[in-house]
């Protein structure tokens, strides 16, 4: 059966969206963050005494993980939080209800949680948490939501010993 021209195309249109995949998953360790992560695109890394960004963008989302030293790990806690609230002041939004959040080998702090944020300009999901003394936000941004992507970027996460365990 020959189909119309205007239908195989249509129909070679969709099978090329198909093998294209929109998210390209990869395993990455940033040099000096002691995480491991799941990026769905190469992130770029910039560095300086203490922390650090892996960063990258992929469709109309943008991904990103960053991690610093506290002075004292006594203050891991507080800085999660403030963390939070700061994000949460910079989009203008209130900081709502944290959900739970465990990523392998992070250190049990109540501040450690993950919350989603809607503003005028789109959706941002954060998580924050720590390893000792180092604090973590995981960030994804984007115009859209798009809960399958985050929970994939998290399911990635590992920090401290949990990397080589996971492998």
């Amino acid at each position: 059966m020959r189909l119309p021209l205007t239908a195989g195309f249509a129909l070679m249109l969709v099978l090329l969206a198909a093998c294209q995949p929109a998210l390209n998953w990869r395993e990455t360790q940033p040099a000096g963050s002691g995480a491991a992560a799941l990026f769905p695109c190469k992130p770029d890394v910039e560095q300086r005494q203490g922390m650090g960004l892996a960063q990258c963008k992929a469709g109309d989302l943008g991904f990103a993980l960053s991690w610093a030293d506290t002075p004292d790990p006594r203050q891991a806690g507080a800085a999660l939080k403030a963390m939070t609230q700061a994000l949460a002041a910079k989009l203008g939004q209130p900081l709502p209800a944290p959900q739970g959040l465990q990523v392998p080998g992070m250190t049990p702090l109540p501040e450690a949680a993950q919350h989603r944020l809607a503003s005028a300009g789109g959706i941002t999901r954060v998580a924050v948490f720590a390893h000792g003394g180092r604090v973590y936000q995981a960030l994804m941004t984007g115009a859209k939501d798009d809960a399958a992507a985050w929970d994939g970027f998290m399911a990635g996460l590992r920090v401290g010993g949990a990397i080589e365990a996971a492998r």
